[in-house]
C-alpha cells in the first residue's frame, strides 16, 4: 500500500468552518427509511422543521427551506425582492462579501461595493453616511455578511439596523447567517432585518445541501413587485405549499428527518448556551494563537469571530503548505485561505458539535504541526487555552453556587 493510501487510525479532526461534523444522532436521524413527501407523516415532520427553525432565527414570520446551498438562498433573497437595475449596498468583509457582489451583478442588479481591508467587520458608520448620500433612495437593498467566514470577523448587525434607521432610509436589509446562525446570538424580528440567509452545514449541525430565508413583512411586500425572474426559488410558491405542510417540489426528505433533531438538540443545550459555548471555544483558541506568538487576520477585538479564527502566517511561510502537512501528519483539516491573504494564513474553525476537549486536540495538533513545519511559535499556547477553559469553567460553577 501506497504511503497516500495508507489508513490514518483514530477520527478526522475537521476544523474547516463548515461543514461541520454531523452528531451521531443526527446521522441516525438522517439514516431512517424515505417516507411519502405528499403524505401526512411528512406534512407533521415539515411542520416540526419549518416552526422549529423559527425558534432559531428568532422570528415569527415565514422561514423557508431551499434544497440548495447557501449561495441559493442568496439568489432567491435577491429574485424574489428586487428588480433589474436596482442598486444594492454591499460590504465586502471577505471572500463571501465579494462572492454576493458578483452574483448580483450576473442578475443584472448594480452592486455598491464598501470595500474593507478584509480585517474588520462592517463599519455602522460608513453604511449611514452611504445611505445618507443616496438623496433619491436608488439603494434598494444593504447586503451584510454576520460572520465573514474567510477572515473571522463578526459584524454588528444590531448596530447597522439603528445605522440604517438614522439614515431614514427605506432600503430592505439583508444578512448572511451561513457561518453565525445556531452559533451566535441572531434576532432577525428584533434586528429589523428583511432576509436572513442560513444554511445546513455549519451551526445547524448538519450536512451541505438545505439553506434558507427568513423573511420579514417589509421582504413579502416588496416581492409583489419584484421583476427579476424567478422559478424555483419563488417564494409565493413555497409559502402556498408549506402553510399544508408540502413543499411545491421534492425536498430533501431525509435532511429534514435530521434537522428535526438539529433543532431540538440545540434547544436541550439551550440556545444561550450554545452560544456561550461558542465564544468560550473562540476565546480559547484566540490565546493559543497568541501564546504561539502569531497574528489573526481580524484585528479588532470588537470584531472577533465566535465560530473562525483566521492565523496569518509568518513571512516565508505558506499557509497551503502548511494545511497539506497538518493533514498528511495529524489528520487535521484547517479551512483554506482566499484573495489577498491567499497562501498567507489557515483558519481553525471551531463551530457545530464541539467542546473543549474537541479544540484541546486540534489546538495540541495544530501547536504540533506548526513546530514540524518550522513556523517559529512560542510554547505553550495550547496550555494558555487549556488554562483559560478551566477558569471559564471554574467562573461558572462559583457563579452557579452563589
Amino acid at each position: 500500500m501506497s504511503k497516500n493510501s495508507a489508513r490514518m487510525p483514530g477520527r478526522h479532526f475537521l476544523h474547516i468552518p463548515g461543514p461541520t461534523p454531523v452528531p451521531d444522532r443526527i446521522l441516525r436521524a438522517i439514516d431512517t427509511p424515505l417516507i411519502d413527501h405528499r403524505g401526512p407523516e411528512f406534512a407533521k415532520l415539515a411542520r416540526r422543521c419549518l416552526d422549529g427553525l423559527k425558534t432559531i432565527f428568532k422570528t415569527t414570520n415565514p422561514v423557508i427551506i431551499y434544497t440548495a446551498t447557501g449561495t441559493g438562498a442568496w439568489e432567491a433573497a435577491f429574485v424574489n425582492t428586487l428588480s433589474p437595475g436596482d442598486k444594492v449596498l454591499i460590504v465586502e468583509t471577505g471572500q463571501f462579501g465579494l462572492q454576493w457582489a458578483n452574483m448580483a451583478r450576473r442578475l443584472g442588479l448594480e452592486p455598491d461595493v464598501i470595500k474593507t481591508d478584509w480585517r474588520t467587520g462592517a463599519d455602522p458608520a460608513v453604511i449611514e453616511a452611504k445611505l445618507k448620500e443616496d438623496k433619491a433612495h436608488a439603494i434598494k437593498a444593504v447586503c451584510v455578511l454576520h460572520n465573514e467566514t474567510a477572515t473571522g470577523c463578526l459584524s454588528p448587525i444590531a448596530e447597522i439596523r439603528k445605522a440604517i434607521d438614522r439614515a431614514s432610509h427605506p432600503a430592505l436589509f439583508f444578512v448572511d447567517t451561513i457561518s453565525s446562525l445556531a452559533s451566535t446570538d441572531f434576532r432577525h424580528d428584533e434586528w429589523g432585518v428583511d432576509v436572513t440567509v442560513g444554511g445546513s452545514q455549519k451551526g445547524l449541525m448538519l450536512p451541505p445541501g438545505m439553506s434558507f430565508n427568513a423573511v420579514s413583512d417589509k421582504a413579502l411586500a416588496a416581492a409583489k413587485t419584484s421583476k427579476l425572474p424567478k422559478s424555483f426559488f419563488s417564494w409565493d410558491d413555497m409559502l402556498n405549499m408549506n402553510k399544508q405542510g408540502f413543499f411545491p417540489y421534492t425536498p430533501a426528505t431525509n435532511m429534514l428527518q435530521g434537522m428535526a433533531v438539529a433543532i431540538d438538540m440545540l434547544h436541550e443545550e439551550g440556545l444561550d448556551n450554545v452560544f456561550a459555548r461558542h465564544h468560550r471555544l473562540a476565546e480559547g483558541t484566540r490565546r493559543a494563537v497568541k501564546t504561539w506568538g502569531l497574528e489573526t487576520i481580524c484585528r479588532d477585538p470588537k470584531y472577533y469571530s465566535p465560530t473562525v479564527t483566521a492565523v496569518l502566517m509568518p513571512e516565508g511561510h505558506d499557509g497551503d503548505a502548511f494545511r497539506a502537512l497538518a493533514l498528511e501528519h495529524f489528520n487535521i483539516s484547517y479551512g483554506a485561505s482566499f484573495g489577498p491573504f491567499a497562501g498567507k494564513m489557515f483558519r481553525i474553525g471551531h463551530l457545530g458539535d464541539c467542546n473543549e476537549a474537541t479544540m484541546i486536540g486540534a489546538l495540541g495538533a495544530t501547536e504540533m504541526a506548526l513546530r514540524l513545519a518550522g513556523v517559529p511559535i512560542r510554547s505553550g499556547g495550547t496550555q494558555a487555552a487549556m488554562d483559560y477553559f478551566v477558569s471559564a469553567h471554574s467562573a461558572g460553577a462559583n457563579a452557579a453556587a452563589e
